[in-house]
């Protein structure tokens, strides 16, 4: 409710703010002929953003420090001598009691009359705090407005500042993502080091056994052997690879060369719908489907194949990723310039021949970039090899049998009570460093094919 309210209030500020500007500047575009530097639109929304500004700084600062004090003034509620007597866990449970009932859904339990007073207290401080933030950012929106408006003149830069400040937002956006995988990269690295103090990194990286000991008695971590798992992956994504490109490059071909304009507006949608099936109805799908489907189909030729292997999780991965490689291909495709076309048609080459030598050389690049995205989407699905590949970290080359992967690992180890004081824990870490590894060298390499075959065709 308090979120709704932030919101209305606003975007109402937003509004008066922005005509308040247009009308100031459509004023003085009026009188006399006077030859203004902006337009109104540029007026209102410099207002605007003078307006926004220290509104928004108040709140994010409220948003900052708010719990903090809040949490404060909760214990100060709570006597002193049942205040000494509770230990941390017991002082968390008891502020989340005292925040539900000040919230107006109430505590389980017998309600002690200290805690009922508690709670009508924490309910009056909310509502002060939060009335008293909404006043003063309203005021400091208000004041900045008529600063704003002030300022509004004939040969005021409003374009300018407006434009500057859109660039200095659209630098801040950029540098979120930057900085997102910045933070992301040193927290593998200094969880994995921490992890690789427990473990020697030959050990790891050159393990053949999986077999961690969550107990750690006597200082026993277990092994931590990483081929098990890597082979796992890279088999599951392998095969998945083996359905997806096939099946996904020429379906791309015959939608942008050979079929009709109305069977490419039906086909292609129902293609890209099965990017949009969560992935664990497709682990569902190969779990009771596919995987009894082929253990039978197994017995009737002779072969052992288990339900839960790394086939069927490789086969149903391969059919999720398979609109990627299609989609992708095909628009691709469809980017070639229309006079390689011309020109091999020309020379006499028949539509087969043209496709071939022409049209997938010449897009090769693109075509290497979605076969290394469905690569990167194969190696990091979790869903479905925790439903399908059957969870056997064991070193084994043999795909009719179940295998486990990275993803699944790191499931594992990052469930249930964790302390990250242990490898036990860390070692999720050091394992998603690998996979970030592993994608980074998929992009590199990609980037190289692009940059050869570019200048190729350039």
């Amino acid at each position: 409710m308090n979120t709704l309210i932030i919101a209305a209030v606003l975007l109402i500020m937003l509004g008066v703010a922005y005509q308040s500007g247009w009308s100031r500047g459509r004023g003085l575009a009026t009188v006399g002929g006077t030859r203004v530097h902006s337009r109104p639109q540029y007026h209102g929304s410099f207002v605007a953003v003078w307006t926004m500004i220290p509104a928004l700084l108040i709140l994010a600062l409220w948003a900052y420090f708010g719990p903090g004090l809040t949490r404060s003034y909760t214990v100060a509620q709570i006597p002193q001598d049942i205040l000494l007597s509770l230990d941390q866990a017991g002082l968390n449970s008891e502020i989340a009691r005292i925040q539900s009932m000040a919230s107006g859904f109430g505590a389980t339990g017998e309600i002690a009359d200290w805690e009922a007073a508690a709670g009508a207290a924490l309910r009056s401080f909310q509502f002060l705090t939060f009335a008293g933030v909404l006043v003063l950012a309203i005021l400091a929106g208000g004041s900045a407005l008529v600063y704003a408006r002030s300022r509004i003149t004939a040969r005021l830069r409003a374009r300018t500042a407006v434009e500057q400040f859109i660039s200095w937002m659209l630098l801040a956006c950029s540098a979120v993502a930057i900085l997102t995988t910045l933070g992301i990269v040193a927290s593998l690295v200094t969880e994995a080091f921490k992890f690789f103090t427990f473990i020697s990194p030959i050990d790891f990286f050159l393990g053949t056994v999986w077999a961690p000991n969550n107990a750690a008695n006597g200082g026993n971590y277990g092994s931590y052997g990483l081929l098990p798992l890597l082979t796992g992956t890279l088999m599951i994504t392998a095969i998945a690879m083996l359905v997806a490109v096939p099946v996904g490059l020429m379906a791309a071909i015959y939608l942008s060369q050979y079929a009709h304009p109305r069977l490419r507006a039906v086909a292609k949608p129902l293609i890209e719908i099965l990017a949009g099936i969560p992935t664990i109805v497709f682990g569902f799908f190969a779990l009771v489907t596919v995987g009894p489907f082929l253990r039978d189909l197994g017995n009737f030729i002779g072969l052992d194949i288990n339900a839960t292997s790394a086939l069927t999780a490789g086969i149903v991965m391969g059919i999720m990723i398979i609109p990627f490689v299609s989609s992708l291909s095909d628009d691709i495709l469809n980017q070639v310039p229309s006079s390689l076309r011309d020109g091999a048609y020309g020379l006499g080459a028949t539509q087969s021949e043209t496709i071939r030598n022409v049209l997938l050389p010449a897009a090769l690049p693109g075509i290497v970039g979605a076969f290394l995205l469905a690569v990167s989407r194969a190696v990091g699905e979790t869903m479905i090899v925790v439903l399908a590949a059957g969870n056997a970290p064991i070193l084994r080359f043999n795909p009719l049998e179940p295998v486990g992967t990275i993803t699944v690992s790191i499931v594992n180890q990052l469930t249930g009570d964790t302390d990250f004081t242990g490898p036990q824990s860390l070692v999720g870490f050091a394992l998603g460093l690998t996979l970030f590894v592993m994608t980074l060298g998929l992009n590199i390499f990609a980037l190289y094919i692009v940059r050869r075959f570019r200048e190729q065709y350039e």
